[in-house]
């Protein structure tokens, strides 16, 4: 399930800063990310089942792990996890409420934190 509208979509902002943002909020990059590509996640365990918040970005400037990169952060999704196949992020998934309206207010708390020093393209 993608999140619309959150404010997040196609920034750009410095990945050191994204970086420490979203750890601030749960969100850890752990081992997925390459020179170019980031995703952080956060996870999830609920009475419906494992989910997954993921917010991916991609470097437009520098290497993220040169620690100078500036990267375009892209549209946040929820997705569930089943083992041992992975993250599902459907339409037909069923999320629950309590867990959208949850992520719902992480993403526009890291918004905010991030908007500040937004870098205009």
């Amino acid at each position: 399930m993608y999140f619309e509208n959150t404010g997040l979509e196609e920034i750009r902002v410095d990945f050191t800063l994204l970086e420490h943002i979203m750890g601030k909020h749960g969100l850890t990059k752990e081992g997925q990310w390459d020179y170019e590509r980031v995703t952080f996640d956060r996870k999830f365990d609920v009475r419906e089942g494992r989910y997954y918040l993921r917010v991916f970005a991609y470097a437009v400037a520098g290497d993220i792990d040169s620690g100078d990169a500036v990267v375009h952060v892209m549209k946040p999704v929820l997705g569930k996890y089943y083992y041992p196949f992975g993250v599902e992020y459907g339409e037909d998934e069923h999320f629950p409420e309590h867990l959208i309206k949850t992520c719902a207010e992480i993403l526009n708390s890291i918004q905010k934190e991030i908007a500040a020093f937004e870098i205009k393209a």
